[in-house]
């Protein structure tokens, strides 16, 4: 009997798995902790993963440090620059191996999922902390969101647990907050 829905296919079944883990991760709960030793190995192998393996990690303690980390103007541009690529790399190779609309289908999930779940846990977190600038909380929950997309697109690619985007989403998924690559550092909340 057909029920209206399509049979899922690979992606999908990857997808599903991936938000098994999105609802189930520790979101924000580690803000202000230091790394342990495979968060750093995550942080470094983002960060080397995209061409910056001279880059420092700068533990960020608490919301004013981070919002201050997000104002500074002194923002690596090639880092970001790197980051587009990437993503840029992947959805063409996402798209040749499962095809535009799937992939669009797929990555629209998570957006959706992970734009429902993320403002709600970065407010908690946030007001544990005795912090209620909206701002900075939508700026939380949009690169929480954006990394989970970013995961995703590279699960969809077909590339591995040690790609840097995924790499990046552990940080996120162990409760931190990667936040940019400002000058010389990687500051990580």
């Amino acid at each position: 009997m057909n029920d209206g829905r399509a049979a899922p296919n690979s992606l999908n079944v990857v997808i599903d798995a991936f938000l098994s883990g999105v609802d189930h991760a520790s979101w924000f709960t580690s803000l202000g902790v230091a790394l342990s030793p495979s968060e750093e190995a995550d942080a470094d192998g983002y960060l080397a993963g995209l061409g910056f393996e001279t880059m420092r990690i700068q533990p960020v303690r608490g919301w004013r440090e981070a919002d201050a980390a997000l104002k500074d103007l002194n923002w690596n541009t090639n880092w970001w620059d790197a980051v587009e690529r990437e993503r840029q790399a992947l959805l063409l190779d996402a798209n040749a191996a499962h095809g535009d609309a799937a992939v669009l289908a797929e990555l629209s999930r998570v957006t959706l999922m992970s734009g429902k779940r993320m403002p709600g846990l970065a407010a908690e977190a946030a007001a544990r902390d005795g912090v209620s600038d909206q701002g900075l909380i939508k700026a939380a929950a949009g690169a929480a969101s954006e990394s989970a997309y970013h995961a995703a697109l590279a699960l969809a690619a077909g590339a591995t647990l040690s790609h840097p985007f995924q790499l990046r989403y552990n940080l996120f998924e162990a409760g931190h907050w990667p936040l940019a690559v400002v000058g010389d550092r990687f500051d990580i909340f």
